[in-house]
């Protein structure tokens, strides 16, 4: 007995693709071709089924693409919906907060620490995105569940999650178009800094502890590609805890942190001496939009804007 495939209803497989899309691509020239790329693809991806490998090495397999997804992550909440998909979205975790409109009714299911895992199975989900240290992963696919784990902590890593969750989907190529746009907005946003900041040393304060960013991270290297140094060396790792009197011996030019971080600094011992706070060369981020910086997503465009936009005001400070 032969094995039996799955066929996308409805249609007929030619040369490898479904012929409702085969026919939808004729004849849609100029912009609309990309969309229908994608429509098609996402066609042939339901037809055939799909194979996506995630941060673990794992071979993960979908006899669809994902249409029923919990997010236990922030940032993979935001490639979802950045990749169209939101609607795809049945529960979310509890940090998750953009977009705010299209995810505020969804169920919270907790964090990396404490994903409510019978509230998770009663979503019944086809696939959960979930971090590397989330601890609810080996009972979800204990029960079944298709699990994806996926971490970036480099921007080579974000193209690569960005991808492998546009895969997920079924519409392959989606992930390395959203990856292009994101880094126009960089570039864009590194023409408009200040020449006279070019070259300044940063202090990037991400949590208490304090935990700073390094050299090596995302956010480091878009600090980088701002055409700024940091304080902070490759061999730290990327989002070290520091010991203050380091900070304090290497005397950044710029200061940068949430409202929340950065209102205990002064009082820290030796800080109050640091140039960067006694001048007022520092870029304070609402806790509102903080973290829009921390996220390893779509938004790092947003987040490097928002960088060269406070560059900017403290050019115009001191002319």
């Amino acid at each position: 007995m032969k094995p039996q495939r799955h066929r996308w209803p409805g249609s007929r497989r030619l040369n490898g693709l479904p012929r409702d899309g085969r026919r939808l691509l004729a004849g849609l020239p100029g912009v609309r071709w990309l969309c229908a790329l994608l429509l098609v693809a996402s066609l042939a991806a339901q037809a055939a089924g799909i194979t996506v490998t995630d941060d673990r090495g794992r071979v993960v397999d979908l006899p669809r693409p994902a249409m029923r997804i919990v997010s236990l992550l922030p940032s993979a909440t935001e490639a979802v919906c950045a990749l169209q998909a939101c609607e795809r979205l049945v529960g979310v975790d509890r940090f998750s907060d953009w977009p705010q409109q299209q995810i505020q009714a969804l169920p919270r299911v907790g964090g990396l620490e404490d994903a409510q895992l019978e509230r998770i199975v009663a979503l019944k989900p086809d696939l959960v995105l979930a971090g590397r240290f989330a601890r609810a992963v080996d009972r979800l696919e204990a029960l079944g569940i298709a699990v994806l784990v996926l971490e970036a902590k480099e921007m080579s890593d974000v193209l690569r999650v960005l991808e492998t969750t546009a895969r997920a989907l079924g519409l392959p190529g989606a992930g390395e178009a959203l990856w292009q746009r994101l880094n126009e907005r960089i570039d864009a946003a590194a023409a408009r800094v200040p020449p006279r900041m070019r070259g300044q040393r940063v202090y990037f304060e991400v949590a208490p502890g304090p935990f700073a960013t390094g050299e090596v991270s995302y956010l480091g290297q878009i600090l980088h590609r701002l055409a700024l140094g940091n304080i902070v060396p490759a061999a730290l790792g990327p989002f070290p805890k520091m010991n203050p009197e380091f900070v304090v011996r290497a005397r950044p030019d710029l200061i940068m942190a949430s409202e929340r971080d950065f209102a205990t600094m002064a009082g820290r011992p030796g800080w109050a001496q640091l140039d960067a706070l006694r001048s007022g060369r520092h870029c304070v981020f609402s806790d509102a939009f903080f973290p829009v910086l921390l996220h390893p997503g779509p938004r790092l465009g947003e987040a490097a804007e928002a960088i060269t936009d406070c560059l900017n005001g403290l050019e115009r400070a001191t002319r």
